[in-house]
């Protein structure tokens, strides 16, 4: 059995690791959680996650720049590669398919990775149309795909505010889409401005936000159904 204070060592040296863009020590660290039969999930979002969060407060404070951020992610994703075929897929009790991409000019893509992967895991059909995803593509895909939920996705306060035209153009399309919206800029209040649906102030929030707006929307279907 894993002890409590190997568990707390085993997350530290993940969240270390990336903040140090050490990819060995992260490899080391991600294989040491499997051999050891840590849940994955736990690794990834007590570890890895807070990691990366601290690399974007270092970044926000100009003590990292961009070739930082980069190294940081890559040892990110090397954890990410071996822990997430580890990780248990888990009924939430509600499934549905979801369409998420990081919105026009933005390329940081690290928290829209991690949210699809949470979709993935708890039996979500996820459509990830990756990064730079212009508002065409956007509204192109929901109408062929005609998903349950659209995630958008921006890390940059210049690249949000592509957010709300592709937020008043989907809802054109069909005034019932159901629409998140996530990224280090976003707020609550900006989300609900614009006509967003849901709002995850991180990763770690976005599969109970995804999850509690599908189940409001099932919910008053059904209502609707028996009135």
């Amino acid at each position: 059995m894993l002890g409590l204070q190997k568990e707390r060592e085993l997350l530290r040296r993940l969240r270390e690791g990336v903040i140090n863009f050490d990819e060995e020590a992260v490899v080391e660290a991600a294989r040491e959680c499997i051999e050891l039969g840590m849940d994955a999930t736990r690794a990834i979002f007590d570890g890895l996650v807070p990691g990366i969060e601290e690399v974007g407060r270092l970044y926000e404070e100009e003590v990292y720049f961009i070739p930082e951020m980069l190294l940081c992610a890559d040892a990110l994703y090397r954890g990410l590669a071996l822990l997430r075929e580890h990780v248990v897929k888990k009924d939430v009790g509600v499934r549905g398919r979801v369409l998420i991409g990081v919105v026009e000019g933005d390329i940081h893509d690290i928290g829209k990775n991690i949210v699809k992967m949470m979709f993935e895991a708890s039996s979500f059909e996820v459509y990830d149309l990756g990064r730079d995803v212009p508002l065409e593509t956007f509204v192109r895909e929901y109408i062929r795909l005609k998903p349950d939920l659209v995630c958008l996705s921006a890390m940059m306060t210049t690249t949000m505010l592509r957010m709300k035209p592709i937020i008043a153009r989907l809802k054109e399309v069909n005034p019932q889409v159901r629409i998140m919206v996530g990224g280090a800029p976003v707020t609550e209040h900006v989300a609900a401005r614009w006509g967003a649906d849901g709002y995850a102030p991180n990763a770690s929030r976005a599969l109970k936000a995804a999850i509690d707006l599908l189940v409001a929307v099932r919910n008053h279907l059904a209502g609707c159904s028996a009135g």
